[in-house]
């Protein structure tokens, strides 16, 4: 199985880093957050990715050849002209999946030990057009999910905001998406005829009538490093040990 590292985010919430530099490449520690993703996953088999840039996309470019791609077979998406939204970068990398039956979708801010086999496992097995990785955490935005793990919709409770698929919110349960997920290739023949669109939302649509399925990561732990307070806070929290097969543990 292949998998698609987005990388592409202008990375707001972290200036002043990502004023001369890509979100990609912020460290945490002695290591860029692209390098601990790709680490990471290749530690769990996945030895032939995808990533898209945009920001500063030449200085993520130049890192991976620096590196000597890490030695994985990856692939580059190339959105230095329009950035395409979370939706749009999997339709635009869609042609570097042909023959794949599933492929792995990993947002580069995203820090964990998450097993990814056993995520990639569970979507095989249900046979599920979409697995989402979730996590029970504080969040302002939450999945709504049954007592079976289908995604039945979304809520954002301080905007008093809640969209729901099935007929209302009785009986389903919050929690929070871990920016990890599993997808059928099949999804490709659902692509909206928009360039630039977001994933979410759309897969929240599909959500009425297909099989978009959530798996609990809940005994790993997980780190968004999208704030300047969450780089430390990672750092210190982190350790990372590259003679360690899983490379990323929490320190003690």
């Amino acid at each position: 199985m292949k998998a698609l590292i987005l990388a592409a985010g202008i990375g707001t919430r972290l200036q002043p880093l990502t004023d001369n530099a890509p979100k990609a490449l912020v460290k945490i520690g002695d290591y860029q957050l692209l390098e601990i993703v790709i680490r990471r996953l290749a530690g769990a088999g996945f030895h032939s990715l995808v990533i898209n840039v945009h920001h500063f996309s030449g200085q993520v470019i130049d890192f991976l050849r620096s590196n000597n791609n890490f030695g994985l077979d990856i692939c580059i998406s190339d959105e230095s002209d329009e950035l395409l939204d979370t939706g749009g970068a999997v339709k635009k990398a869609s042609s570097f999946f042909q023959g794949e039956e599933n492929i792995l979708v990993h947002n580069v801010d995203i820090l964990s030990n998450m097993d990814y086999q056993a995520l990639c496992t569970f979507h095989q097995e249900k046979d599920a057009l979409v697995t989402l990785a979730v996590k029970d955490r504080p969040t302002t935005r939450n999945f709504l999910v049954d007592a079976a793990g289908r995604l039945c919709g979304w809520e954002f409770p301080e905007k008093n905001l809640c969209f729901v698929t099935r007929d209302n919110k009785k009986g389903l349960k919050p929690t929070a998406f871990s920016g990890v997920y599993v997808m059928s290739t099949r999804l490709f023949e659902k692509f909206p005829d928009e360039k630039v669109f977001g994933l979410i939302p759309w897969i929240l649509d599909l959500a009425a009538n297909e099989k978009i399925l959530t798996w609990d990561q809940s005994p790993a732990f997980w780190f968004e490093v999208g704030r300047l307070e969450s780089i430390q806070q990672a750092a210190q929290a982190l350790r990372f040990d590259m003679n360690d097969p899983s490379f990323i543990s929490e320190s003690h």
